[in-house]
């Protein structure tokens, strides 16, 4: 039987950090962190997110691994819900990048469910 979506966002979640926008972003500005915006092109293009770098998810390996190859760099995952960015920062784990957090919603909104 298949496995529903939500069912591996909740699961994953369960093994990575997450933090609402407003804390990933006051919490970067202190630690050098980088944000990584997993959207699409037009997605970014629409609604940037501020102070971050665009990698869409299904180049997101290749091109962190060239462009951050610092393992322990602090990285924060952004995308327009959260779902995006639990799975990207579970692959970012499994490449052995050490710290990784999930940004649990969008930029402009406020979290109410963190985990």
């Amino acid at each position: 039987m298949l496995r529903s979506i939500p069912e591996l966002i909740s699961e994953a979640r369960q093994e990575l950090r997450c933090l609402s926008a407003e804390d990933a972003f006051a919490e970067q500005s202190t630690n050098d962190g980088i944000v990584i915006d997993v959207r699409e092109a037009a997605e970014v293009a629409d609604k940037p997110a501020p102070n971050s770098v665009h990698i869409p998810r299904g180049v997101l390996e290749m091109k962190l691994s060239a462009s951050h190859p610092d393992p322990a760099q602090t990285i924060y995952i952004h995308c327009a819900s959260g779902a995006r960015a639990t799975l990207a920062a579970e692959q970012l784990k499994r490449l052995g990048y050490q710290n990784v957090t999930v940004i649990t919603c969008a930029i402009d909104t406020v979290c109410e469910n963190q985990k």
